[in-house]
C-alpha cells in the first residue's frame, strides 16, 4: 500500500475531486465512476456518495492507495 498525503486548503473537498487531485482519477467523471464501483472507503467504511465532503483528518482508501487528508498550514 502506498500513502498519499493531501494538504487540504479549504474546509472540505468532494470525494470525486480528491481522487482527481491526487492523481488516482484522470477526471472528476472518472472519480465518480470509481466511487460508484464501491472501491472507495472513508475511515474504513465504503463510501458511495460521489460528492461526499472529505475533511482534514479523514483517511480515504482506493485499492492499494491510502490518502491521508491533512489540514494545510498556511
Amino acid at each position: 500500500m502506498h500513502t498519499i498525503d493531501f494538504d487540504l486548503d479549504r474546509e472540505h473537498v468532494e470525494l470525486n475531486q480528491l481522487l482527481k487531485l491526487v492523481g488516482l482519477a484522470d477526471s472528476g467523471g472518472q472519480g465518480k465512476a470509481i466511487v460508484a464501483s464501491g472501491e472507495v472507503t472513508v475511515d474504513g467504511a465504503v463510501e458511495l456518495r460521489k460528492t461526499a465532503k472529505i475533511r482534514a483528518g479523514q483517511i480515504v482508501r482506493v485499492g492499494d492507495a491510502e490518502i491521508r487528508v491533512l489540514a494545510a498550514h498556511g
